[in-house]
């Protein structure tokens, strides 16, 4: 039985929160001192040396900018302290981020190590733009047209982690079958591939695929995913339908860290996920 910390299910209107209006105006402000400055998003974002997604996140309203991005964002524009004054009147908010997610996506963000499992989908984390456009496309209820391009960018933002820390080890468990699901056509499928293999290229990233014909293992019970935090602390997730559970209890996020090292040993080597995915590529 589940014993861990738990974040619930959630009401409706709860789920997938808008911008709020100071990170509405904020972005805008941004967006008016670029443009004022003859500057497009992708030439703005190499002056401030933040990812075009980030710029955009940040001038529509979907992320909160940090005192980094502020402070280089007022030196390519001008340095006129509009933006430094505008941000003192920001407030908090994860928008494009489920409800039951957000204590996980903080700790993410700061883990020393990160291990996923994951049976049904291509893992967020290695999702290419358009497979992740293609699920939330295909949420129920439908999302409106903000509401989904708040999660695509989120999730794209979420993935500079594999750029950003290359100092952390990421490891990913993955079913063959989520790989062989046709979602968008041939070519999505194909640049799928692509991405995923670009992405596990990286030194700080191993990617393990369970092929089809494999026996029983160890994480039948479904999608899991791990991290230690800077002070040593072992942390598990799982989600389902409609909620996220946050495991801390000692014993059970034992039990999930031995079950991913188990699987660690039944899966392909990262040699063999690797030709696989080549595989698959070629069949497509």
């Amino acid at each position: 039985m589940w014993t861990g910390d738990v974040v619930g299910s959630v009401a409706e209107n709860e789920r997938e929160p808008g911008p709020s209006d100071s990170l509405r105006t904020f972005g805008a402000v941004v967006q008016a001192l670029r443009e004022h400055a003859g500057l497009s998003r992708v030439d703005f974002a190499a002056q401030v040396r933040f990812s075009r997604h980030t710029v955009e996140s940040v001038e529509l309203g979907r992320r909160m900018p940090d005192d980094e991005f502020i402070e280089r964002a007022e030196a390519a524009l001008g340095n006129t302290g509009a933006l430094r004054r505008a941000s003192r009147h920001l407030t908090r908010g994860e928008p494009g981020l489920a409800a039951w997610f957000r204590r996980w996506a903080r700790l993410e963000r700061e883990a020393v190590s990160l291990c996923t499992y994951e049976c049904r989908l291509v893992p967020g984390l290695l999702q290419s733009e358009a497979y992740a456009r293609a699920v939330f496309e295909g949420t129920i209820p439908l999302l409106t047209d903000d509401q989904l391009e708040a999660q695509v960018v989120a999730r794209l933002e979420r993935q500079e982690m594999l750029r950003d820390r290359p100092h952390v080890p990421f490891s990913f468990i993955v079913e063959e079958a989520a790989f062989r699901r046709r979602f968008g056509g041939a070519r999505k499928v194909r640049d799928m591939l692509d991405h995923v293999l670009e992405c596990t290229a990286r030194r700080n990233v191993t990617l393990q695929v369970v092929p089809v014909e494999a026996p029983l293992h160890a994480c039948l019970d479904g999608p899991v995913r791990l991290l230690e935090s800077p002070q040593g602390r072992r942390y598990a997730y799982s989600e389902g339908q409609q909620n996220g559970r946050l495991i801390s209890e000692p014993k059970e996020v034992s039990l999930l860290h031995h079950r991913y090292d188990t699987l660690r040993s039944q899966a392909l080597t990262p040699e063999d996920s690797r030709g696989l995915l080549e595989r698959l590529r070629g069949e497509v």
